[in-house]
């Protein structure tokens, strides 16, 4: 009898279902008996005792299900070591779950912050598979992490829609995709849906290169002009600021987020009408798209191989068009950042796409 463990933590994205289906599929490939135990709301199930037993019967259908059956929640890693508001030790009481239901594995479907607890946990001498969850194509060793491709195709959609409306009033439209720290599904989103201008974190923007960029397009005879900008994009003179100098600029901050002070700033020059578009937490939700179902149903498959074969403290990666793992340890705590010099941003500047740098 092998007995495993699963949770889903961190934001919730179209493929984590899809990807405990491939999960519990190949372990019923490999294994005659399985238990397989669902902890409820992310690493708080694990920690406060909170699961269910699933059977074979809660993974049917749920290929095209977005969101999770489990439920999920956020539990900052950094936080992991601190007593909760009643003295609980979370990592003692998390290994004591892990051994009062006599688990084989636990297998966590999870993004950066995730995958650290996960590689916490191993150290601790559990034994863990990661399964690399994220929208943003941020979790450093893999080059995809599913969700990542469902989210891009939902950003992208969104700038298709407005372009009909941009072209026909002769606007300005800024798009706010989702990424706080990386850029990875603006610039992706940004060339997908042919917008003119995409800012990403990872290369602060001049606001009068914008600027110049849009009155280009406007002299040229064009009608409108499309801005993909990530939510944590930032202009050339924050990002020369201190942590200390952000933060006290964001307690005064004026406005909603960065696509309303650029769209001011656009406005000051006194050019063409400006809207913008958030298409928020749409980014996370639906189906997951073919190619997450496809890379999630592979993820899931590698991880019961992975058990079946006792290779514990691995993450599951997607690593020159192979499904691979490497040791969690290689990835805990690193970010996967988009770099001015990666081939995608030189060729998108090829196309005509202005950064603001």
């Amino acid at each position: 009898m092998k007995r495993i463990g699963m949770l889903t933590s961190g934001g919730d994205c179209q493929a984590l279902n899809a990807t405990m289906r491939g999960v519990v599929k190949g372990l019923y490939e490999f294994f005659d008996k399985v238990e397989i135990y669902g902890f409820l709301e992310g690493y708080k199930g694990l920690m406060y005792g909170n699961y269910k037993l699933l059977h074979a019967d809660d993974f049917s259908g749920i290929l095209t299900k977005g969101g999770t059956i489990l439920g999920s929640s956020r539990q900052p890693f950094k936080l992991m070591t601190v007593p909760d508001e009643n003295g609980l030790d979370k990592v003692k009481a998390m290994k004591d779950t892990y051994k009062k239901l006599k688990l084989d594995c636990l297998v966590v479907l999870g993004g950066n912050g995730s995958q650290k607890t996960a590689n916490l946990l191993s150290e601790e001498g559990l034994n863990v598979i990661g399964l690399p969850k994220t929208i943003d194509n941020d979790l450093w060793g893999t080059d995809l992490t599913f969700g990542f491709q469902s989210a891009v195709d939902i950003a992208t959609s969104a700038i298709d829609c407005i372009h009909t409306t941009a072209a026909s009033h002769g606007r300005v439209f800024i798009v706010e995709i989702m990424g706080h720290k990386v850029g990875h599904i603006t610039l992706h989103a940004g060339i997908a849906g042919g917008a003119d201008v995409v800012l990403i974190p990872e290369i602060p923007y001049d606001i009068k290169k914008v600027v110049k960029a849009l009155d280009a397009r406007a002299k040229s005879g064009k009608r409108f002009s499309i801005i993909a900008v990530a939510e944590g994009a930032i202009s050339k003179e924050v990002a020369k600021l201190s942590k200390k100098e952000r933060k006290a600029r964001m307690e005064n901050y004026p406005y909603p987020s960065v696509a309303y002070e650029i769209a001011d700033h656009i406005k000051a020059t006194g050019g063409a009408e400006v809207r913008i578009a958030v298409p928020g937490h749409t980014q996370r939700g639906g189906s997951p798209c073919p190619f997450d179902r496809v890379l999630s149903s592979r993820f899931g498959a590698k991880a019961a191989e992975l058990i079946k074969q006792e290779k514990f403290g691995e993450l599951v990666v997607f690593l020159n068009n192979k499904v691979t793992s490497i040791p969690l340890s290689e990835s805990a705590g690193k970010l996967k950042y988009v770099s001015p010099d990666d081939d995608i941003v030189k060729e998108a500047k090829t196309l005509g796409i202005c950064f603001g740098d």
